[in-house]
């Protein structure tokens, strides 16, 4: 209970606008401008959201025939099982690495708890870590009022424990701006031993704040992220802290 209640209030303490619409990043229309839509100010909040493919659970068609069949089973509940040897274990987690103009460098994730900080260096932030693929997700907030400190960032998801399952979830990066439409970015390739996808870029160029969809599946986690786009960090084990 208190879990859910402290993620609760650090997702509401920022204002990150009212973004409407949307526009979808694709292999096709890879990029956008924040800048050029007038949202490369206030706070840019970006969230995941994943569930797990409903085809993994039996579908839908079998449960309606079993019902005709069985009218009274309406009133049990609906026994979930993945196919498999087991059921899979999904904990999707959102990270970023940043570059700032200034040469720093680093990892805003839940790992080794680096949760970040929105009005001091990076100006990028975690609100919490949701372990459970809830309605409300995983969220960061950049601070764009700070957008001539930031040269680069790099919005990632990994899967931090169990079983590599990008290909068994739908999972939605949401970026949303201080202004303009929301962009989405779909997970939707099938790499099922992948453990880390680099999703969008947020680039700082000559000024200019763009978005470009990366959805860039790797078999290890930040290490080999940071090797693909040579960002140039010492990596090591890391653990989350156990909730009760």
């Amino acid at each position: 209970m208190g879990f859910w209640s402290n993620w609760g209030r650090g997702a509401q303490q920022f204002d990150s606008g009212d973004a409407t619409g949307v526009v979808e990043l694709t292999k096709r229309r890879a990029a956008i401008s924040l800048t050029k839509q007038g949202a490369a100010g206030g706070n840019l909040r970006v969230n995941l959201s994943w569930r797990m493919r409903t085809s993994d659970f039996g579908g839908k068609r079998g449960w309606d025939q079993s019902l005709l069949r069985h009218p009274l089973r309406m009133f049990k509940p609906e026994m979930v099982q993945a196919q498999g040897p087991a059921m899979v274990n999904v904990d999707l987690d959102l990270a970023c690495m940043y570059e700032l103009q200034n040469g720093a460098k680093g990892v805003v994730q839940p790992l080794g708890d680096f949760y970040g900080s929105l009005n001091t260096a990076p100006y990028v932030q975690l609100s919490g870590d949701d372990r459970f693929g809830s309605g409300s997700g995983e969220t960061v907030f950049v601070n764009l009022d700070h957008k001539d400190d930031i040269k680069r960032l790099l919005v990632f998801v990994y899967i931090y424990d169990g079983t590599p399952a990008f290909d068994r979830t739908h999972a939605l990066v949401t970026l949303y701006p201080s202004n303009g439409p929301r962009v989405e970015i779909s997970l939707d390739e099938r790499a099922p031993e992948a453990r880390s996808c680099a999703v969008v870029m947020i680039e700082n160029i000559k000024g200019e704040m763009v978005v470009r969809r990366e959805v860039k599946y790797v078999y290890g986690f930040q290490a080999e992220l940071d090797r693909l786009y040579g960002w140039g960090l010492q990596w090591g084990r890391g653990y989350k802290k156990t909730k009760v």
